[in-house]
């Protein structure tokens, strides 16, 4: 259906891209459109964490947003949250509600931040939608298909954690020789369209000849979906929430018996050294549209100030290019009817600055969550260690 959609979308705005090409001998051509002039794009261009700054952007391209997001700043840390939905917004925004605070409530009976309690605020995380979703499949069966990527950033005392359900990346960019930038991806991206994830999924369900699917030229779990971690997607876990025919696209012929996507995030943990520049968080639409390397040298080669703003721009400027438009013109392109050129992107760039983090300068301990646009005091203060 939703490339069926997509040739009459396309067809319709034909005359926009001969527009654009007719248009394109007048103008030159790197004379881009500014995200500034999008009105789906929300952005926080610079603010201040603990150990250096941040930059904060999102773009909409679905009827109703699917990415959630958030940026916590503490006297000594700072968290990062991007949340990738998908079908549907509650998944996205249970978890925007509630990890941060799971963090914060096992990290003060533990009085630090590790590896183990970033993976327990995930799992009460997953435990706390579930619940919900028990509660509500009765009226809204729909709420056991929803789902949500969840990928967490926590610098804390020179440390850098992440934790990583699904397909969205975290890159850091370190200086190397003459000063150049080099991209390393700190994380697992849990798709199966990469050939380790369906050799796991297959290893871990040998009696399944189905587990992974090529469908409509892409490979799906159960022919279903793509990520094979996530917070939520209740019936591909219990079979208590399995759909019947008249879900088709939800329901399994063959009931599960046991869970077949994992709420176990892949960790990462990297002491800060001095060459570490900054990190990039994103969600999965960012890196469609260019390499680890190419959005490292944006960041590098441009000022701080609209670090996470420019990689959207160079993101939907290729989105474009691909349709044969100019980024101007995609523009004009309404949200839901945008979901066909781009996916929701969420973008957060934290620059380390190791001379503040040694000074242990003070910021403001603020809560900025992406594109709903609400600024407060968060409740990320420091731990004291335990006697």
């Amino acid at each position: 259906m939703f490339s069926w959609l997509a040739r009459i979308v396309s067809a319709c705005l034909r005359p926009v891209r001969r527009y654009a090409r007719m248009n394109k001998d007048n103008e030159n051509d790197s004379d881009e459109s500014s995200t500034s002039e999008d009105a789906l794009v929300w952005c926080k261009d610079l603010e201040k964490h603990s150990c250096g700054e941040f930059s904060f952007a999102i773009v909409q391209a679905n009827e109703v947003i699917e990415d959630h997001s958030q940026v916590e700043t503490g006297s000594d840390a700072v968290f990062v949250g991007v949340y990738d939905g998908h079908g549907g917004p509650e998944a996205s925004k249970f978890v925007n509600d509630h990890l941060f605070h799971h963090l914060i409530r096992i990290g003060k009976e533990n009085g630090s931040i590790s590896e183990d309690i970033i993976r327990n605020a995930v799992s009460a995380t997953e435990d706390g939608f579930m619940t919900l979703v028990r509660r509500s499949f009765g009226i809204k069966p729909l709420i056991a298909a929803m789902g949500s990527c969840c990928l967490v950033g926590v610098i804390w005392k020179g440390t850098l954690h992440i934790a990583n359900l699904g397909d969205s990346r975290a890159v850091i960019g370190s200086t190397g020789r003459s000063n150049k930038i080099v991209a390393e991806q700190l994380t697992k991206e849990h798709n199966a369209c990469k050939e380790e994830i369906r050799r796991e999924l297959k290893s871990l369900h040998p009696e399944d000849s189905q587990i992974v699917v090529m469908k409509h030229g892409t490979w799906r779990i159960k022919g279903i979906i793509q990520v094979s971690k996530s917070i939520g997607d209740a019936y591909l876990k219990r079979p208590e929430f399995s759909f019947d025919p008249s879900f088709p696209r939800f329901h399994l012929p063959d009931p599960i018996s046991r869970p077949v996507l994992s709420a176990e995030p892949s960790m990462c943990s990297r002491v800060l050294q001095p060459n570490d520049k900054f990190v990039i968080f994103a969600s999965d639409g960012l890196w469609e549209h260019m390499t680890n390397q190419e959005a490292a040298e944006i960041v590098h080669n441009n000022p701080r100030t609209g670090s996470a703003r420019r990689l959207l721009q160079a993101a939907l400027t290729e989105a474009a290019r691909k349709r044969e438009m100019r980024y101007k013109d995609l523009q004009k392109v309404e949200k839901g009817i945008r979901r066909f050129f781009h996916d929701d992107i969420t973008v957060v760039v934290i620059f380390i600055d190791h001379e503040m983090q040694k000074k242990n300068v003070n910021v403001p301990e603020l809560s900025i969550k992406g594109f709903i646009d609400t600024v407060g005091p968060s409740k990320f203060r420091s731990f004291q260690e335990p006697q």
